[in-house]
């Protein structure tokens, strides 16, 4: 019996002992793991881990504009991301123009969007970027190409966009406007940057596929910028599991788009064509870094005008006031001519430019941009950021600050942009839409033209109304690197009474005849 007895003491002492051990060793992992980066019990981080956040807010940048708000400096910090984010005009010219230097995108940014964007120009610092933006400027800053672009854009308004819309008014049929724009505009990147019309290229899927791949690769890429744990993403992408594999399956078949705009382009020739593939293509000899390439421009010609087109579509249909002011301008600028406006004609309306830029300044196609800070510094605002840190300024919260915009900042309000009936911009750093600074957007000038382009045609021959429309609620957001509304704009087009001839420019028909 003793025998027995002392059995279960040495039993009970070596459970004890291994049960007081597991719990001092759990104390010290708890103790390990509060002191990580993405462990914070701060009401901010909680909320972010949890997505309290979600009970009060449709989406996250309402949610940060916000906080945003709420904050004295107009900066805030999200520990469990290890991310600074500002809406403070004078952080963002710091990063973007004083200490350009000092806050690049970086390894990490890169590392997030590489297997994406590769080497393209929004994905690099240093020589890679230098080299890409100077070859860009060279052929988007043109007047020329501008003129020719805008020819492209005309006819392609003319004979495409504009008959569809016919189609739909006359079977009255619900129509997603936004993914009709980003068909339209992908188009138009295809024959303006790359020389290509997409009707040329031979693919073994249909188109839509490959738009909703590249959609899927924008948001799969993205949901790795807001893990709080990116050893998790890493461990999915090396065992080829779960979202990683989805993500790996749609950059494929982008890459098949773009080889097969590499290999048309090579067919075609370019030696003798200055299309920006072209140029590109007689000084690089790297079909990856090509790829790369044309996904950066198509992501910017694509994603961003589309983007920007269906917020001014949602908007105008809850403004009547808004555009009927743009039909008077339109009719006192174009008389009744043409169904589209000449290049020169597109600048001298100026409350659609400025009715383009409010639907940006609340709807940013692009809601907020990220760099890293190379060494410690101390922003304008008296915030420290520490070397390796993610600083973010949120043109999609700046746009809804009352001290940069007034009381009425949550109002869409063209004249705000005018001054004596004339468009004034304001400072790049107080509206980054288009960023600032050395990075400021190099096809600004060219996108506008494509959007005006656009505008003029429908707002002149129809009326865009808006199926369901929760005039009330906020737009509530997709996943992304680019702002898309989720679920699409479904939209209802009427054909107003009036008639306007279709004929073509003969000027701009004759320069703009397609490749093929």
């Amino acid at each position: 019996m003793e025998e027995t007895v002392e059995a279960f003491r040495s039993l009970f002492s070596i459970l004890f002992l291994s049960f007081a051990a597991a719990c001092f060793l759990l104390a010290l992992l708890l103790k390990a793991l509060r002191s990580m980066p993405w462990w914070c019990s701060c009401p901010v981080c909680e909320a972010y881990v949890t997505k309290s956040w979600t009970a009060h807010f449709d989406n996250l940048c309402d949610w940060y504009a916000h906080l945003l708000r709420e904050s004295p400096t107009r900066t805030i910090h999200i520990h469990v991301l290890g991310n600074t984010v500002t809406a403070n005009p004078d952080n963002v010219e710091h990063m973007l123009r004083a200490r350009f230097d000092n806050y690049p995108k970086g390894k990490t940014f890169s590392a997030i969007l590489g297997d994406f964007l590769g080497r393209g120009i929004f994905n690099v610092d240093g020589h890679l970027w230098r080299f890409q933006r100077k070859m860009a400027s060279a052929e988007l800053g043109s007047t020329a190409v501008r003129f020719f672009a805008s020819c492209i854009v005309a006819d392609e308004v003319r004979g495409r966009f504009l008959p569809l819309l016919d189609v739909s008014s006359a079977d009255d049929k619900i129509l997603d406007l936004q993914d009709v724009f980003r068909r339209f505009a992908f188009d138009n990147i295809c024959k303006i940057s790359f020389g290509i019309d997409p009707g040329c290229l031979e693919l073994s899927l249909p188109m839509s596929e490959f738009a909703a791949a590249f959609d899927k690769a924008s948001r799969l890429s993205a949901s790795r910028a807001t893990s709080t744990m990116p050893v998790v993403w890493k461990a999915k992408r090396l065992l080829n599991r779960g979202s990683e594999r989805e993500l790996r399956e749609a950059i494929g078949m982008v890459n098949l788009l773009a080889n097969e705009l590499i290999r048309q382009r090579r067919k075609l020739g370019f030696s003798s064509n200055h299309d920006l593939l072209s140029r590109f293509m007689a000084c690089v000899d790297d079909e990856k870094y090509l790829r790369d390439i044309i996904i950066s421009f198509m992501l910017a010609g694509r994603d961003t005008v589309a983007s920007a087109l269906t917020s001014f579509f949602l908007l105008l249909s809850r403004h009547p006031d808004v555009r009927s002011a743009i039909r008077d301008e339109i009719d006192r600028v174009m008389g009744c001519g043409a169904a589209t406006a000449g290049y020169d004609r597109l600048r001298d309306l100026h409350y659609l430019h400025a009715a383009i830029y409010e639907t940006m300044r609340l709807y940013p196609p692009v809601q907020f941009d990220s760099k890293f800070c190379l060494e410690d510094d101390v922003l304008p605002d008296g915030t420290f950021v520490s070397k390796g840190t993610r600083v973010t300024y949120h043109a999609y919260a700046m746009g809804r600050m009352e001290e940069l915009w007034g009381s009425d900042c949550h109002k869409f309000r063209p004249q705000r942009w005018l001054t004596n009936g004339a468009f004034t911009p304001e400072s790049p750093y107080k509206y980054p839409v288009f960023q600032g600074g050395l990075r400021v957007c190099l096809g600004k000038e060219m996108a506008l033209m494509e959007m005006k382009t656009v505008i003029v045609a429908v707002v002149r021959r129809f009326d865009i109304h808006v199926v369901d429309d929760g005039s009330s609620l906020p737009a509530k957001f997709a996943p992304g690197l680019t702002a898309s509304l989720e679920g699409g704009l479904p939209v209802r087009v009427r054909r107003r009474d009036t008639s306007f001839p279709t004929q073509q420019l003969g000027a701009c028909s004759a320069q703009c005849s397609s490749i093929c």
